[in-house]
């Protein structure tokens, strides 16, 4: 059984993610700002009414998690995030440095208060997007979405370079384009079917692949 720690956990992606590790017999915790029913009905425990970008929030979840797990910390998943779109015609500062906060800052500030639960052989996954390619980028705009996963993506592989001697590897992880609120249910893969693919990602991180760029259906990403 492994301890699994998820974000963004009561809806979409975060959700599918922890009814499969919960399907698996591990023990889930899910934290998110707002509960849900699904959510509430199997994870073993969930932490809500937490905002990250708050003060001390960190400190919190990590205290919280401490106390509540049996173990080591063995899989974080940073999931949550946030996506709008500026393009020059529209362009919302105040909105792409909400993105870098939450996208990028939020997951380096959760990671590093978690790290002292975790363990050699724990692993990393940030949820990320091929929008944070900038090989693949060849349409514009996005720019705060765009630049936060940049972003998310250079700090994943400096703590991977940073914690191998640890013992602990982390993944930057694509989920693909996924039937979600976040695109307005849009996508051409379900929740369910985007958390199988991480998941599978995620059994097969190792040391030897640590730092990586992965679409959950296991193809390299460009950086």
């Amino acid at each position: 059984m492994a301890n699994v720690l998820i974000t963004g956990a009561n809806r979409g992606i975060g959700l599918e993610l922890a009814k499969l590790y919960a399907a698996r017999g591990d023990a889930v915790t899910g934290v998110c700002r707002e509960t849900s029913d699904e959510l509430e009905d199997i994870a073993d425990q969930v932490i809500s009414g937490i905002d990250l970008t708050e003060p001390g929030a960190m400190d919190a979840v990590a205290t919280i998690t401490e106390q509540l797990l049996e173990g080591p910390l063995d899989i974080l998943i940073n999931n949550a995030g946030v996506f709008t779109n500026e393009t020059l015609d529209d362009m919302d500062f105040d909105r792409i440095r909400t993105q870098l906060e939450i996208n990028a800052l939020v997951p380096l500030e959760l990671t590093v208060a978690l790290l002292p639960l975790m363990a050699e052989g724990s692993k990393i996954a940030n949820i990320t997007s091929r929008m944070g390619s900038i090989a693949d980028n060849g349409s514009g705009a996005y720019y705060g979405y765009r630049a936060s996963k940049a972003a998310l993506n250079a700090l994943g592989k400096s703590l991977a370079m940073d914690l191998k001697p640890r013992g602990i590897a982390v993944a930057q992880l694509h989920p693909g384009y996924v039937q979600t609120r976040m695109v307005g249910f849009s996508g051409d893969i379900t929740p369910a079917q985007a958390a199988a693919g991480l998941a599978a990602r995620i059994d097969e991180l190792t040391l030897d692949n640590t730092g990586g760029f992965w679409h959950s259906n296991g193809q390299s990403l460009p950086w």
